[in-house]
């Protein structure tokens, strides 16, 4: 889902500001190119666009941390809430802003895509990423290369179970991309709803679950009280 929610971003930021909003390195070679050239506002920009998706990140996880100090229950809820906020914000504003200041919509949806990489390489135990595909082309790359070696069914089958999410990201990414793109030449920023309502239903699903999560404990605990007292 988040994968998704990325390959919209993505396509929403080229397709407004031919600027890419979910990574980073292309970025950083533009910001030196620019410095060479000495047109420093030019690098400027760059620069505040790294430092953006860096600092997105820092406030993730930042936010985690302090949340788990309290409860465990809300450090992954809270973070989603405040991308949608911001994400909510652009679809209702984007066009506004645009005439305005277009580097704002760049340096929001870079700091929002900072933020959800950072949350779900926290949430994955830095396992995948979800706003960029460089990573996962490496990680799916080597992967697939050990299949050829692997030749324990339990190594196999874990080994296929990574590339099969693996692959699943990569296609969300890319639905994600397509969907946003022809969505976007109809109704513009207002694109950034879809992501906004996917990232509620995250949240709708998880506190679902982890409400049954508790009706089950409660159920067991009140079989075990009765088995005990019998």
């Amino acid at each position: 889902m988040l994968s998704f929610v990325a390959g919209i971003v993505n396509v929403t930021g080229i397709l407004s500001l031919e600027q890419l909003t979910t990574n980073v390195t292309g970025h950083f070679g533009y910001f030196v190119d620019e410095m060479f050239k000495m047109h420093y506002f030019e690098g400027f920009i760059y620069f505040l666009y790294i430092l953006f998706f860096f600092l997105g990140s820092f406030a993730s996880n930042l936010l985690i941390e302090l949340i788990s100090k309290r409860s465990d229950r809300f450090i992954y809820i809270i973070p989603t809430i405040i991308e949608m906020v911001i994400l909510f914000l652009l679809a209702v504003l984007g066009s506004v802003i645009l005439e305005w200041r277009p580097h704002v919509i760049a340096l929001s949806l870079l700091f929002a895509m900072g933020f959800q990489n950072s949350l779900v390489t926290v949430i994955s135990n830095a396992v995948v990423r979800t706003t960029h595909l460089t990573g996962l082309f490496t990680d799916l790359g080597i992967e697939v290369s050990k299949l050829f070696f692997y030749k324990i069914p339990e190594q196999r089958r874990l080994l296929k179970r990574t590339i099969y999410l693996r692959l699943r990201i990569i296609l969300f990414f890319f639905s994600g991309g397509i969907c946003g793109g022809i969505v976007y030449s109809r109704i513009g920023f207002y694109v950034l709803f879809i992501p906004v309502a996917l990232l509620f239903l995250g949240i709708f699903y998880d506190t679902m679950k982890y409400q049954l999560i508790l009706l089950k404990r409660k159920k067991y605990q009140q079989l075990f009280r009765m088995y005990k007292n019998e």
